[in-house]
């Protein structure tokens, strides 16, 4: 029993070095999402069309989803995005996705943000709002210590149809992203899912050549 007891310590603080060498030690409050997982459900409030509501992930069935999670309301480089999201957002939704920009803000300064910045004030798409930082944690992007705790870093989460995860990508929150380059991202993963078999190289874009992996291909390359 004792030796059983101490195989399980082990094991355990295996773990847990694991966890800290991979995930940043106590940087994050839960692990990183598992790519082809399925999310969980969520309700949050939003900011949307000049109104509150609450939303569910379960709303969005059917469609892809873009989780875009950004520190803070009232800063410098989100607006910059926001607005290069809110620039793109028509092709997104010509693809059947909907965009969800999320930050640990109140809805309350989603709205204020939203009729003060002319940046912000061209975003059409919906505005998260998670003060509990809840689904912050649950996408793994919540930063839990230094002068940053509490707000979420810089990061994209491609969702599919089914609710599963299928692409993400996590940045310094001083290095802005390209909603150009997602929307490439989301192409690449919508072609796939509808193309069983064929994989995109490098630098994809739709109509360009795929490839179908087989053992005639190895080291053709």
């Amino acid at each position: 029993m004792i030796e059983k007891r101490l195989k399980q310590h082990s094991i355990i603080n295996i773990k847990i070095m694991y966890q800290d060498a991979c995930c940043g030690g106590d940087a994050y409050a839960s692990g990183t999402p598992i790519i082809g997982q399925p999310i969980p459900e969520f309700e949050v409030d939003i900011y949307h069309e000049e109104a509150f509501r609450t939303a569910h992930l379960s709303d969005f069935k059917g469609k892809w989803v873009i989780f875009f999670f950004y520190p803070a309301d009232f800063t410098f480089i989100c607006p910059t995005e926001l607005e290069d999201m809110a620039a793109h957002y028509p092709e997104f939704q010509k693809l059947n996705a909907e965009v969800l920009s999320v930050s640990t803000d109140t809805k309350f300064a989603h709205k204020a943000w939203h009729d003060h910045s002319a940046a912000i004030k061209k975003i059409s798409f919906p505005m998260i709002a998670d003060p509990t930082g809840e689904l912050t944690r649950t996408m793994g992007v919540y930063i839990e210590e230094g002068e940053d705790r509490g707000l979420a870093r810089r990061g994209t989460f491609i969702i599919d149809p089914d609710g599963i995860l299928q692409a993400y990508e996590v940045h310094s929150n001083n290095i802005g992203r390209s909603a150009g380059e997602l929307l490439r991202k989301l192409e690449a993963a919508i072609f796939v899912r509808e193309h069983g078999g064929e994989v995109c190289p490098a630098n994809w874009k739709p109509g360009s050549k795929t490839l179908k992996p087989g053992i005639d291909l190895v080291g053709k390359i």
